[in-house]
């Protein structure tokens, strides 16, 4: 482990025990064993590292990632909704890894009070309206999908995969849930309703058999 990848985790250690508004840098260089000049060699602020933190965990989490689409061509052989499923699934699979979630929850605890906080949150947010774009994009091309609305579908689905995955984050945080799914699925029940709810309104099996 590099010396940047041991700052960040030390940092993520102790936001985890004392929350991001109560560390310093002179904590943190500490918690590595160095001093703190030699941090300031590595990163300028707090903020910058907090930054390279999201990045680093979100990118190794992906990479360790066991679900996702491989070709676009064996995900439109399956019905919309276990489509949505299986990308719900991927995603989880990243923001339920320990170390995202360790810093997800420092961030949500932490966001109505520390702009930096907010401004993570609200960048996984924009990257999954993205993703949600693209994703209904080439599903319309193939024509699992209805073609009207699709920048409207993918907003709403996103905002509201958003939405109960913050619900979910809070009943954690104030350990009424200690996982993101209920009984042996990764998904919560909800998040469960609203993909087939969603995918009877977009498109669905009634849709394809319309359609073919």
């Amino acid at each position: 482990m590099g010396r940047k990848e041991e700052i960040l985790y030390a940092t993520l250690e102790l936001a985890s025990e004392n929350g991001l508004r109560s560390i310093s840098m002179s904590q943190i260089a500490e918690k590595v064993g160095i001093k703190a000049p030699s941090l300031y060699n590595h990163f300028k602020s707090k903020d910058e590292i907090l930054k390279a933190m999201y990045g680093f965990l979100r990118e190794k989490a992906q990479k360790d990632r066991s679900i996702g689409f491989s070709d676009m061509r064996d995900a439109v052989s399956k019905s919309l909704e276990q489509i949505l499923m299986d990308s719900l699934y991927a995603y989880l699979e990243i923001i339920s890894d320990r170390n995202m979630l360790r810093f997800f929850r420092v961030l949500y605890s932490e966001r109505s009070i520390d702009p930096l906080a907010a401004e993570i949150v609200l960048e996984e947010t924009n990257r999954m309206i993205r993703s949600t774009k693209s994703l209904f994009y080439a599903l319309a091309v193939h024509g699992k999908m209805k073609t009207e609305g699709i920048d409207t579908a993918a907003m709403t689905f996103a905002l509201t995969v958003h939405s109960l995955i913050d619900y979910r984050m809070d009943m954690i945080t104030a350990g009424i849930a200690d996982s993101f799914g209920d009984g042996e699925s990764p998904c919560t029940k909800e998040l469960t309703d609203f993909i087939h709810w969603f995918s009877l309104q977009v498109g669905g099996d009634r849709h394809e058999q319309e359609t073919h």
